[in-house]
């Protein structure tokens, strides 16, 4: 007997059976296929009927969770017309919400009657469980780690081997204890879902390890999550436990169906279409507003009902505390171009069950106009490039930056005061896991990505780095003392900066990609986190000057310095900046007095100097007092008291709270 009909997509399970639906509004027909339990022999072909909102749908009596299905679409094939059916190839569900293998990328996926059962991962039929909904625990202000779940622990010697890589192991008390030892409020783990590699990788006998090329939105990819979302939900609640939120790096910018010469696994052989993006007037050519050959029509209703499911799929059954958008202006373009307040950014803030999630913009893409830093909804947080440069060209040394510092110190409201913003929406970073590792930036002058097959034309050409006169490892002393200062003063202007804050995995401790600034593919030593290879004295230091972040009320506080009571900005004297201090171009040394309530006091008042010196010489500074020395540093041993006239070393940046 038919259970109760739904109007949700995918696999819905009812004690009588299990019903199916999957939108297409061009194709003839959808078949379902049933497979036996270990996925390999299909013992069930049913055609679906189709309702008029082109929602293709059939019930099957007597099934049960655990099932193996997929689907197979026929119609036209005219990709020069933007229609791509092919009844041979064996599609995945866009609303799997789990798959019984990875994929794995094959010639014959792309090969029009070449039939691709026998390549391509099975959907399971799953239930839902919820999970714990709590209020998020991540605020504005906070410390984010950014995460690639397999490197960061698949050489944990603490992790039981068979966990290690895996989403489980970030539940591991030693992972946990590190995570707490360094201050972190919030892990971002870079995408989960189940993803494809990039066509041009197998045969350089390389592998996709970042998992930004996804297949399917909701499906966790088997590699990490064996366990799958019950793995995903145990380890969130164990996060939660700790204090720590958990924020999902998602893609709904493109899928690893690529270019036209790409595969056809799910969304291309059901509606290419509907689903993706096409050049006006010429629906065989796909857009291509993200680098990977194809971009999601995120303006389409459909397209829109599944990332909001694939949202809410993840909040509700693993409690997770918000997401990242990678490449995030897809979200809001339509045919004209991003729209700040578009259909789809809308109704991400509008879903009740998302409405308290907290949003992170990646806030640029490829395509015209992709550049969209500072334009994002106010809720939204938004990575900010821009901070990073300046940050990283003061430190190399760099004319004219000392104003750019101060910019970035005090919230960055030459970007975010935009559409009326009253704060920064800032996420502050100097490394993500685009680009070189916080250590390999003051270590390499030009990128070293040799080993990705691409000639080392691959990755950014331009990181704003230096190498302390040597490109790349050295045994001088002399050098790897002046880079661990040079990733020392980084983290300190990182953590000092008013925003949240990012650091990606392993960047505490000093590790290196060896000049890889594009290590996507390597999925080996050249990403894997060397834990017993971290370096002590920086892991205490990012201990140090997190710590100093939560002590101090000024640095969660969102709304931007002023300089009205709240900053004020002094020179080596003491005395505040003048005009021709400002516009020195060469200048190495400046001071940042602030207004704080200090949490360790009950949240007293008191002030904060936080003093910076990119010269290569002492400095000495004047802080401003009374009548006797009332200023102490604040270093991760203990409080110094050294009165008023301080003693900045090359390369540093200190801090100082008054008596």
């Amino acid at each position: 007997m038919r259970g109760e009909s739904s109007a949700q997509s995918g696999a819905i399970v009812f004690e009588t059976g299990v019903e199916f639906a999957v939108w297409s509004h061009h194709a003839a027909q959808i078949e379902l296929c049933l497979f036996e339990d270990d996925g390999n022999r299909e013992f069930a072909r049913l055609p679906m009927a189709r309702d008029s909102n082109h929602v293709h749908r059939l019930f099957v009596d007597g099934l049960k969770q655990g099932a193996r299905y997929g689907y197979r679409a026929d119609g036209i094939y005219a990709p020069d017309n933007g229609l791509w059916y092919d009844p041979s190839k064996l599609l995945i569900d866009p609303y799997a919400k789990e798959i019984d293998r990875p994929f794995r990328y094959d010639p014959r996926l792309g090969i029009y009657g070449e039939d691709s059962q026998d390549l391509m991962p099975k959907a399971i039929v799953t239930a839902d469980t919820r999970a714990e909904i709590r209020k998020p625990l991540f605020k504005p202000g906070g410390f984010i780690y950014e995460v690639a779940v397999r490197p960061f622990t698949i050489l944990h010697p603490d992790v039981p081997e068979a966990e290690r890589g895996t989403i489980a192991a970030l539940a591991h008390p030693s992972v946990i204890a590190h995570l707490k030892r360094i201050g972190v409020d919030a892990v971002e783990l870079m995408p989960i879902t189940a993803w494809i590699d990039e066509r041009h990788l197998p045969p350089l006998g390389l592998t996709n390890g970042w998992g930004y090329n996804p297949v399917a939105f909701m499906a966790l990819d088997p590699r990490l999550a064996p366990g799958g979302m019950t793995e995903l939900r145990q380890t969130v609640a164990a996060l939660h436990g700790e204090g720590i939120a958990v924020i999902l790096d998602l893609v709904f910018n493109h899928t690893g169906e690529s270019d036209r010469y790409g595969t056809t696994l799910s969304l291309r052989g059901l509606d290419n279409l509907h689903y993706y993006r096409h050049a006006q007037n010429m629906p065989g050519e796909l857009v291509n507003d993200t680098g990977t050959g194809n971009t999601l029509a995120c303006d389409h209703p459909e397209v829109r009902r599944l990332i909001i499911d694939s949202l809410r799929h993840f909040v509700l059954n693993a409690g997770v505390d918000g997401f990242r958008f990678d490449l995030a202006p897809v979200l809001g373009r339509t045919a004209t171009g991003f729209e700040r307040d578009g259909g789809t950014l809308a109704a991400i803030l509008a879903d009740t069950v998302l409405a308290d999630r907290m949003m992170i913009a990646e806030p640029w893409d490829i395509g015209p106009g992709g550049y969209q830093l500072g334009n994002f909804p106010s809720s939204f947080l938004e990575w900010n490039d821009r901070l990073r440069d300046d940050l990283r060209c003061y430190w190399r040394g760099d004319d004219w930056k000392t104003g750019a510092l101060a910019t970035a110190l005090a919230g960055s409201s030459d970007i975010f005061s935009r559409n009326d913003g009253k704060g920064t929406r800032s996420v502050n970073f100097l490394a993500a896991h685009d680009g070189f590792t916080l250590t390999d930036l003051v270590s390499y002058a030009g990128k070293h990505n040799d080993a990705n097959g691409e000639h080392n034309r691959d990755g950014h050409n331009e990181n704003h780095s230096w190498n302390n006169g040597v490109e790349g490892e050295t045994v001088y002393p002399s050098i790897r003392k002046r880079r661990r200062d040079d990733v020392m003063a980084l983290l300190s202007t990182l953590f000092a900066t008013r925003g949240s804050v990012m650091l990606t995995a392993g960047d505490e401790g000093g590790r290196s990609q060896h000049g890889n600034n594009n290590a996507y593919c390597q999925d080996n030593e050249i990403t894997w986190l060397d834990w017993k290879g971290l370096n002590e004295d920086l892991v205490a230091h990012t201990a140090f000057v997190a710590g100093l972040r939560r002590r101090f009320t000024v640095f969660s506080d969102t709304g931007f310095l002023s300089g009205n009571g709240d900053v004020e900005w002094i020179s080596l004297s003491g005395e505040p900046m003048t005009v021709s201090d400002w516009e020195m171009p060469s200048l190495s040394t400046l001071g940042m007095l602030l207004s704080t309530g200090d949490r360790s006091a009950r949240g007293r008042q008191t002030r904060l100097a936080v003093l910076f010196n990119r010269s290569g010489d002492r400095q000495f500074f004047t802080l401003p007092s009374g009548t006797e020395p009332a200023w102490r540093q604040l270093t991760p041993d203990a409080a110094k008291k050294p009165g008023d006239r301080v003693t900045l070393e090359p390369r540093s940046v200190a801090f100082f709270v008054e008596k």
